[in-house]
C-alpha cells in the first residue's frame, strides 16, 4: 500500500485468445495499472502481444498460449504461467474470462485470485456441459470475481463464488475518423441518399448475423434499398456468405477492419443482433459515435444503451425490420437517437474509473491474504 492509501502492487494480468473486447480492456488495465506505480506483467498468447502491442507499448508480456476452446494442449499453458510468475513475488493475479481463469485457477501458484467473467456460455449438449464446469471450477477459485454484466454476477453467485460485485469496463475512446463520410461510402459504391447499415462484430453464431442478412433481403423493397456492410472475422464467414448470395442480399462482408470510426462516420444505421453481450464494443462505440442504434436487449446490453438505442427480442426478425424501416422512413427520430448517444455515453465509466475499481478490489484481496 502507498503513503496515499493506494495499492501499487505487482500484479499479473492473464488473458486468453482474443482479438476484440477482453483484449483491448486488459490493454486499457495494463496501461493504467502501471501509470498508477503498479508492476504489472500481461500473460497471454504471442498472437495477443502482436494484435493489442503490449511489448511495443513497454509492458511486460510473457507467452503463455491460452487457445479459445480447452484441450490437452491446456497441461502446457498451465507449466507456461507457472515459469512466467516464478521469482516475480506476484501478489495479485488477475484473470479475464473462463479460458484464462481456469488455466490460472488449475496451474495452483498460491497467489490470490482475481478474474473478470466477459461471456456467457451459450453453448448447449457436451460442449455446454464442459463450460458449465469451467464456470464452476472458476468461480470457487477465485477469491474476487468480478462480472461485466449483472447476469454474469448472478451466475458466478449461483456457482460457489465467495465474493462477486459487477466490475466496470471501459472503452477506449474513439480515434477520429482518417476519411470523409462521402470517401467511406464510396468504397462501397453509395450514390446520393443510399442508407448505410453498420454491424461490427466477430463472425460466429452468438452474434447471430444471419438474422441482419435475413432482414437485409427484406429491405430490397425500399427505395432506395439500403446497403449492410458487416465488419468483422471468424468461423461464419462461409455461411454468412452463402446466404447473402442466396437471397440476393445487399451485404458485404469487410472482413477484419481497423477502420471502425471511417464506418461509423459513413453509416446510417448501426445494428447488433446478438443472442448475449455484456459491455459489447461496438455498441460504445456507436453510442460515442452518435451513430442510431438497433439492438437486441440481451445481457448487459439493456443497461449499457439505456434509452439511447432502439431495443429489440433477440432472434426476432420481424422486430429488427420494424425497427430498421421506422428509423429509415423518419430523419427526426434518427437525429434524436443520433443525439441521445452521445449523452448514454457520457455517464459511462472512464478507464480512470476502472483501473481505481480494480486497485481496490486489489487491496481487498492483498489483506485477506495477510
Amino acid at each position: 500500500m502507498s503513503s496515499d492509501g493506494e495499492w501499487r502492487g505487482s500484479v499479473v494480468l492473464v488473458v486468453a485468445s482474443s482479438t476484440g473486447g477482453i483484449g483491448q480492456h486488459v490493454a486499457s488495465l495494463a496501461r493504467g495499472l502501471v501509470a498508477t506505480g503498479c508492476r504489472v506483467l500481461v500473460c497471454g498468447p504471442s498472437a495477443v502481444d502482436q494484435h493489442f502491442g503490449f511489448t511495443a507499448s513497454g509492458i511486460d508480456f510473457a507467452v503463455v498460449e491460452i487457445p479459445a476452446d480447452p484441450g490437452p494442449q491446456d497441461s502446457g499453458a498451465i507449466r507456461q504461467l507457472r515459469r512466467a510468475i516464478t521469482g516475480r513475488d506476484a501478489e495479485v493475479i488477475h484473470a479475464h474470462g473462463l479460458r484464462a481463469a481456469f488455466v490460472a485457477s488449475v496451474a495452483r501458484t498460491g497467489v490470490p485470485l482475481v478474474v473478470t467473467w466477459h461471456n456467457a456460455v451459450l453453448a448447449r449438449g457436451l460442449k455446454g456441459q464442459a463450460g458449465a464446469l469451467l464456470e464452476r471450477i472458476v468461480a470457487r477459485n477465485a477469491m474476487l470475481t468480478l462480472g461485466a454484466s449483472d447476469d454474469l454476477v448472478h451466475r458466478a453467485v449461483a456457482l460457489g463464488a465467495r465474493n462477486a460485485r459487477l466490475g466496470p469496463v471501459a472503452t477506449s475512446q474513439l480515434a477520429p475518423p482518417k476519411r470523409t463520410r462521402s470517401a467511406v461510402r464510396a468504397e462501397f459504391g453509395l450514390r446520393g441518399d443510399t442508407p448505410l447499415i453498420l454491424s461490427v462484430g466477430r463472425l460466429h453464431p452468438q452474434k447471430h448475423h444471419d438474422l441482419l442478412i435475413d432482414a437485409a433481403a427484406r429491405w430490397r423493397d425500399l427505395t432506395p434499398a439500403p446497403v449492410v456492410v458487416i465488419a468483422g472475422s471468424g468461423p461464419s464467414y462461409m455461411p454468412l456468405a452463402q446466404r447473402a448470395s442466396m437471397l440476393h442480399a445487399p451485404v458485404h462482408l469487410l472482413g477484419h477492419r481497423t477502420d471502425v470510426p471511417d464506418l461509423l462516420l459513413g453509416a446510417d444505421l448501426a445494428v447488433i443482433t446478438s443472442d448475449w453481450e455484456a459491455r459489447q464494443l461496438f455498441a460504445q462505440e456507436a453510442l460515442h459515435a452518435g451513430v442510431p442504434l438497433v439492438t437486441t436487449a440481451v445481457g448487459g446490453l439493456p443497461g449499457l444503451v439505456g434509452d439511447a438505442a432502439v431495443q429489440i427480442p433477440p432472434n426476432d426478425l420481424d422486430a429488427l425490420d420494424e425497427a430498421v424501416r421506422r428509423l429509415l422512413g423518419d430523419p427526426a427520430l434518427r437525429a434524436d437517437y443520433a443525439a441521445r448517444g452521445p449523452r448514454q455515453a457520457a455517464g459511462w465509466p472512464t478507464e480512470e474509473d476502472v483501473v481505481a475499481d480494480v486497485l481496490s478490489g486489489y487491496a481487498e484481496v492483498a489483506a485477506v491474504r495477510r
